[in-house]
């Protein structure tokens, strides 16, 4: 047994949990998670490049507005139309910081020719040192310009995490509105959440030594958002 299997087993018999009602239990906890009321949420002016009310993933307003919260997180962002695109988008990000041309990468982002970029890549996930880590995204959250990351085999946490530049491929279809729909879709695609969610608003920062900004202080001090227009 487990440090965890010994947790877990001392909170279900504190709570009368056996394999004869568990069923009955997880009835009970999804149907309360189904009647939920959505707490309320910012009414913010589209015409400001923003949210109007509660949009359908990837409508320009959304993306417009995941633009401009991610800026104002010191993060950056460049616009190209399909995933074949993006390789050559990095290349030119990285060279116009004279950055190497390597980096690791999510096993599921393989499939793009990064070598036709110029660029080397290695799919796995990060180490010490490593300078740069591309990863995707589960989706984006436009309310607050906010990149929803799942760990798995083919999208390990590290990659977007130890790395000193972090570049996240973000597709318009996977812009929702605010945290409570991120986590709705994840519910729907997902089934069971995974290992380790991560919510990144641009770059690490910290504010203890007399409340100045820091970036970097604790994971990458560049972060790079190549928005897929098209996909």
């Amino acid at each position: 047994m487990t440090s965890r299997d010994d947790i877990l087993g001392r909170v279900r018999a504190r709570l009368n949990r056996n394999p004869e009602n568990a069923a009955a239990g997880r009835a009970a906890i999804e149907a309360t998670l189904a009647m939920r009321a959505q707490g309320p949420c910012p009414a913010i002016d589209s015409q400001k490049s923003a949210l109007a009310g509660r949009q359908q993933a990837g409508t320009p307003p959304l993306l417009e507005r995941l633009v401009e919260k991610s800026l104002a997180y010191s993060s950056t962002v460049d616009r190209v139309g399909t995933y074949a695109e993006a390789p050559a988008a990095v290349a030119r990000y990285l060279a116009g910081l004279n950055l190497p041309l390597q980096a690791v990468i999510w096993p599921a982002l393989a499939r793009l020719d990064w070598a036709a970029a110029g660029l080397t890549v290695d799919t796995r996930g990060a180490e010490d040192h490593d300078l740069v880590g591309i990863s995707g995204c589960f989706c984006a959250i436009a309310e607050t310009g906010t990149l929803m990351l799942v760990s798995g085999p083919d999208t390990p946490a590290s990659v977007s995490l130890l790395p000193e530049t972090h570049i996240a491929l973000v597709p318009a279809s996977r812009i929702v509105a605010g945290m409570e729909e991120g986590f709705a879709l994840a519910r729907a695609e997902l089934g069971q959440l995974p290992r380790a969610v991560n919510f990144i608003s641009g770059p690490s920062r910290t504010g203890d030594i007399e409340q100045t900004i820091v970036l970097g202080a604790h994971g990458p001090y560049r972060v790079h958002l190549i928005l897929l227009v098209q996909e």
